[in-house]
C-alpha cells in the first residue's frame, strides 16, 4: 500500500527557487554580521528537557515539543536560539572572549497555530552582544538591523525603540503592581483597540477609569520630530521616579550615538507602546517593520537582557541582541516583488551531442568552474529542442554545445538564451572571455 505524500500541517517544503532566495538572503545578512565582528556558533536542535522547560513565556511552554528519547532521557526540541545560547555561554564561558559577539542561524520548533510567514518549524537568525552593559553595544545591534534592511533593499523601514524601564516606571508611577499583566493587555492595542484595552484592564486588573486613561496616554507617547525635541517634551517624566529617570537617560545616550550615524531619516523612533519580551528583556527594546507592509508585523526585534545565564550560573552576564524573522521577511520581500527567484545558481548549461563528446564537455565544465563560472552539464543526449526547454525552465543565461566537428577541433558553440544569438567554433579562451565579461 502506497503512503500518501503530504506535508505535516505547520511545516513547509521549499522548492529550489525559494530555497535559493532564502540562501541568498542569508548570505547578505551574514555579510553584515561579520562586518561588525560577529562570529558564528552552532548548537543542537535537541536539548535536555530541563534546559528548555520553564524558560520563555507560558505560551511558549505550551508549544514545546518534548518527549523521551531511546535512551530514556527527557529531551525537547529548541523553541528559540536564546536559551541554547545561555546554556552555551555558561558551559564554554572560559573558552570565550568577553565581550562575546555571536550570530546563530538554525531551525527552531513551536507547536503554534501556523500563520502567514510563520510556521511550526522556522529558521531563526539571531545575533547577540554578550558581556557588556554599555549603551554602545545596544546601539550596535540597532546599527546591524538598519544595515541589514539597507543591504536587503526592503524600502522604507522603521525601528521602533523603547525601554522596559519606561513601562515599569509608568506602572510604578500609577501604582500598578501587576506590571506584566498590564503590559500584555496594552500589547493588544493594535488587535482590540483602545476601548477593548480599557475594558480588559478594568476587568482583569480592576484599575479605575482614570488610571487606565493615564496609562494609555503615557504608553501612547511617540517621537514625532527630532530626538532633541522629543526628549525636551518628556523631560518632566524624569521627575516621576528613578526608574523613569534612568530609562530616559539611557535612551538619550542611545539617541546621541544614533544621531552621529548615517541612517535613513526617521528610521529610528522612540515609541513607548513597544512592550515585547516581558519575561526576560530588562532594558532597551526594539521592533522593526517594513513601512510598505506594516501588517506583516515585526521582521527583526530584540532588546537587552541582564540575566541571560541565571538558570545555569551564579555569574551575571548581561547581553543585548535581536532576531531576524527570516521566513516572515522572505514572505514580505516576495510580496513586495523584491525577491528574484531562480532555479539554479549556474549561468551556463553544457551539452554534448553524443557520448563521444562527453569527456571533452566535462573537461570544459571543470575548467569553467575553476575560472569562477557556475556550470552545469546536461547528462543525456536528446534533441536540442528538449534541452533548450530545460535551459529555459532553469533560466540559464548561456548554453554551450559541442558536436562532433567542434570536439575534433577542440572548439564549441555558445548560445545566448536571452538574445538567441549563437556563436560557433569558439576556442576555450574566447568562451571564457565572453562569460567572464558578463
Amino acid at each position: 500500500m502506497l503512503v500518501q505524500a503530504r506535508t505535516l500541517s505547520g511545516f513547509k517544503d521549499r522548492l529550489p527557487q525559494e530555497a535559493i532566495a532564502k540562501h541568498e538572503l542569508l548570505q547578505k545578512i551574514i555579510t553584515v554580521f561579520e562586518s561588525f565582528g560577529f562570529v558564528p556558533i552552532e548548537t543542537p536542535h535537541l536539548e535536555y528537557a530541563d534546559v528548555l522547560i520553564k524558560q520563555g513565556s507560558e505560551e511558549i511552554q505550551k508549544e514545546l515539543y518534548a518527549f523521551r528519547d531511546h535512551g530514556g532521557r527527557d529531551v525537547a526540541l529548541r523553541f528559540d536560539l536564546t536559551v541554547p545560547l545561555a546554556r552555551f555561554v555558561s558551559q564554554h564561558r572560559h573558552s570565550l572572549p568577553m565581550p562575546f559577539k555571536r550570530y546563530a542561524i538554525g531551525n527552531v520548533f513551536r507547536g503554534e497555530r501556523a500563520q502567514r510567514g510563520r510556521y511550526r518549524e522556522f529558521t531563526q537568525c539571531d545575533f547577540d552582544f554578550i558581556g557588556s552593559k554599555s549603551i554602545a553595544s545596544d546601539s550596535e545591534i540597532i546599527q546591524i538591523i538598519a544595515s541589514i534592511m539597507q543591504k536587503l533593499e526592503v524600502g522604507a523601514f522603521q525601528i521602533s525603540i523603547n525601554h522596559r524601564g519606561i513601562l515599569n516606571g509608568i506602572c510604578e508611577y500609577l501604582g500598578i503592581e501587576r506590571v506584566n499583566d498590564a503590559l500584555r493587555i496594552i500589547d493588544k492595542l493594535d488587535k482590540i483597540g483602545k476601548e477593548g484595552v480599557m475594558e480588559e484592564l478594568q476587568s482583569t486588573l480592576g484599575l479605575s477609569t482614570q488610571i487606565n486613561q493615564t496609562l494609555l496616554e503615557l504608553v501612547g507617547i511617540r517621537q514625532e520630530g527630532e530626538f532633541e525635541e522629543f526628549f525636551a517634551s518628556i523631560a518632566h517624566l524624569k521627575t516621576y521616579n528613578q526608574t523613569l529617570n534612568q530609562a530616559i537617560t539611557e535612551l538619550e545616550e542611545l539617541a546621541s550615538i544614533l544621531q552621529a550615524l548615517d541612517l535613513p531619516k526617521k528610521s529610528c523612533v522612540i515609541n513607548f507602546s513597544i512592550a515585547r519580551g516581558l519575561g526576560y528583556y530588562t532594558g532597551i527594546i526594539y521592533e522593526t517593520t517594513l513601512l510598505e507592509i506594516p501588517s506583516l508585523g515585526s521582521v527583526c526585534s530584540g532588546g537587552r537582557y541582564d540575566h541571560l545565564t541565571q538558570t545555569f550560573s551564579h555569574e551575571e552576564l548581561s547581553g543585548v541582541g535581536a532576531s531576524v524573522g527570516l521566513d516572515r521577511l522572505l514572505a514580505g520581500l516576495e510580496e513586495l516583488g523584491k525577491i528574484q527567484k531562480c532555479q539554479t545558481k549556474a549561468r551556463l548549461l553544457c551539452i554534448a551531442m553524443s557520448k563521444d563528446q562527453m569527456p571533452f564537455v566535462q573537461k570544459i565544465a571543470q575548467n569553467l568552474r575553476s575560472d569562477g563560472i557556475y556550470t552545469e552539464v546536461y547528462p543525456d543526449f536528446l534533441k536540442l529542442g528538449k534541452i533548450f526547454s530545460y535551459a529555459d525552465s532553469k533560466n540559464f543565461s548561456y548554453v554551450l554545445i559541442v558536436g562532433e566537428d567542434e570536439a575534433r577541433q577542440e572548439k564549441m558553440s555558445l548560445k545566448n538564451m536571452h538574445t538567441g544569438e549563437q556563436l560557433k567554433m569558439l576556442s576555450y579562451p574566447e568562451v571564457a572571455k565572453i562569460l567572464g565579461d558578463q
